[in-house]
């Protein structure tokens, strides 16, 4: 639909948080009459996330939104796919469902892409560090940068900062590429900026304000091994070809 902007939030476990990051997003669109629709992606909670999130969304009947919700817990990659996938608008972000990224840094991504200079953009803490509220522990932000190096080496990607989580994407052009992505967890922000850079796709990376969030249920240890082996594998579906889409 044209104009319209589909904000993306993926959730496990959220139903202790949710209702907040729900009332900030709804409120900021309400606020700015902004023709946007809200998706919230259960990825299989065990608890309440649905429930609060369908609470929340009553209390702003004039704006459209959803819950989309499957049973078994597939990751924070899958769910971000589903929920652009149903998305309807020209142009989609995703943000996590912490707000580590206030939702009023939006416009920061989405207006090169409705300026057309862009089609992916996406914050980085990287690119200026003043911008970091509530820095990370000092381990993992160390992690973070060491990732991030080991992403540029293998990759050839040219980004400081691929994990943040607050990305946007104009839709007609990043749509088709969607199919072509196999990372479901948390290595999966790097294979869409691999597979949208792979394919000729113009992107930007934005500093964007940001605070760490104690509860976030990412694991230094364990799932940066994980994401490394994902990067891995990227690279290795790049060479044999599974990331040649068609060119929009």
């Amino acid at each position: 639909m044209d104009n319209l902007i589909s904000i993306v939030i993926p959730a496990f476990d959220e139903e202790n948080r949710l209702n907040v990051t729900v009332r900030k997003i709804l409120d900021y669109i309400k606020e700015n009459n902004l023709n946007a629709e809200l998706i919230v992606v259960d990825d299989g909670s065990s608890d309440r996330t649905k429930e609060v999130a369908e609470a929340e969304f009553k209390n702003f009947p004039e704006i459209a939104c959803k819950v989309i919700r499957y049973e078994k817990n597939r990751g924070k990659g899958y769910a971000v796919r589903i929920g652009l996938m149903q998305s309807k608008g020209s142009i989609a972000i995703f943000s996590d469902a912490d707000l580590s990224t206030p939702i009023e840094e939006m416009p920061k991504l989405i207006e090169p892409i409705k300026k057309g200079e862009f089609d992916v953009t996406f914050g980085s803490r990287a690119l200026d560090r003043s911008l970091i509220g509530i820095h990370q522990p000092w381990r993992r932000e160390q992690g973070g940068k060491i990732f991030n190096l080991f992403v540029r080496l293998i990759t050839g990607l040219p980004f400081w900062d691929t994990q943040c989580g607050f990305k946007a994407f104009n839709m007609i052009k990043f749509r088709p590429l969607l199919d072509l992505m196999t990372i479901e967890r948390f290595g999966f922000d790097v294979e869409f900026l691999y597979v949208a850079y792979h394919n000729g796709l113009r992107l930007k990376e934005i500093p964007v304000r940001w605070n760490h969030d104690e509860r976030t249920k990412v694991n230094v240890f364990r799932d940066s091994r994980r994401m490394l082996k994902e990067v891995i594998q990227i690279k290795r579906n790049a060479k044999l070809g599974l990331y040649n889409g068609k060119k929009v």
